[in-house]
């Protein structure tokens, strides 16, 4: 039996106090009668017109995937088959993205080197998925403290992996800003993509790296646990962001997720899917009304 889950979903994208165009886009959607939402995020690259344009493929296309997904045949099915299904339209609506940005830059030579990262959240019901190409990051704030739920595809993110770079040379790295994996460089991308089970109540937050070039960890986690009410964070993150020097676009997007007590009072002792990982979200986060 799925927990009783409520959603409220924030995003804001802004240009910085630097750049002359914004490259990101971003989305954000939250159902009026179901426990569905989701946000995606999209930071271009390749100049103006070709990182807008690749970054607004991304996440328009994404978009329409779930504009399309709650139909009669989604909600007959188990929670499994409903977890694969969604599983399965992200890989498709990446993969579709990619294909397009790569076709745009055909007909267009002057776009020949845009690309654009990319993370999306989608939640139904108390299911979490996360699937990210490139250097924009989710994160999960609860019970344990701040989750990060992506791991950068980036030339200091393998440096790191190797023991060449530690996390406080990484974030000055000449480098920092090279990434591994984009849409519409390659014609096969892989996406990373990983499920989770929300137990209880928290705040998920999704960002491009114009955030995170100002914040840590532990700046965002501070934020996240004080800053109220919850979705205001994302102005209060962008306009720090700015004060500090907002080299780059910025954009962050939020989903403040309750969950039902009764639902999870009774369902404590149940195990988590086989191949999710149980995320436990602060049991005595503020409940807020918007």
């Amino acid at each position: 039996m799925s927990r009783t889950v409520n959603l409220a979903v924030n995003g804001r994208t802004d240009i910085g106090q630097v750049r002359e165009e914004n490259e990101d886009s971003v989305r954000w959607f939250s159902h009026p009668d179901i426990p569905f939402g989701y946000v995606v995020i999209a930071d271009g690259m390749g100049g103006y017109t070709g990182g807008a344009t690749a970054s607004r493929i991304a996440v328009e296309t994404l978009a329409m995937t779930f504009s399309q997904l709650i139909s009669p045949t989604f909600l007959a099915c188990t929670t499994e088959q409903q977890r694969l299904m969604i599983q399965a339209g992200l890989r498709q609506s990446i993969q579709t993205a990619n294909q397009s940005i790569i076709a745009a830059k055909q007909d267009h030579p002057d776009l020949a080197h845009m690309g654009t990262t990319l993370v999306t959240a989608v939640v139904w019901q108390d299911q979490l998925l996360v699937a990210h190409v490139g250097d924009s990051r989710a994160y999960l704030w609860g019970l344990r403290g701040l989750v990060q739920l992506t791991r950068d595809h980036s030339v200091v993110q393998e440096m790191i992996d190797a023991g060449a770079l530690s996390e406080e040379e990484a974030r000055v790295s000449d480098v920092r800003n090279h990434i591994t994996r984009a849409l519409g460089v390659v014609d096969d991308v892989e996406p990373e993509l990983n499920a989770y089970s929300l137990t209880d109540n928290g705040l998920l937050m999704l960002c491009s790296d114009g955030l995170t070039e100002y914040f840590d960890n532990a700046e965002i986690e501070h934020v996240l646990a004080t800053h109220r009410p919850a979705l205001e964070c994302c102005y209060h993150f962008i306009n720090e962001a700015n004060q500090r020097g907002g080299k780059d676009n910025i954009s962050v997007g939020m989903i403040d997720v309750n969950v039902s007590a009764a639902v999870r009072a009774t369902e404590s002792m149940q195990q988590p899917e086989r191949d999710e990982e149980d995320i436990t979200i602060r049991r005595n986060a503020p409940q807020r009304e918007f």
